[in-house]
């Protein structure tokens, strides 16, 4: 599993997010420092995500119980 360069983005409670396109997971490193890949996410949604006016209730909305997840740091 490669972390891809992860993009700084402006939330209340997610530090950066990056997106791996050849294993399709979307990696959200949150404030308090915690990293966690979603997996098999496409890019449409990964576009969504990085587009969304929050990212953090989109990722609660369209993330959550949609993807598996685990936490890797």
């Amino acid at each position: 599993m490669s972390i891809p360069e992860m993009i700084k983005v402006e939330s209340s409670n997610v530090a950066e997010i990056g997106y791996n396109e050849d294993e399709q997971n979307v990696y959200v490193r949150f404030l308090n420092g915690s990293l966690y890949v979603y997996k098999g996410v496409p890019i449409h949604e990964f576009e969504a995500l990085k587009n969304a006016p929050s990212i953090g209730s989109y990722l609660h909305r369209n993330f959550k119980n949609v993807y598996p997840y685990e936490r890797i740091e």
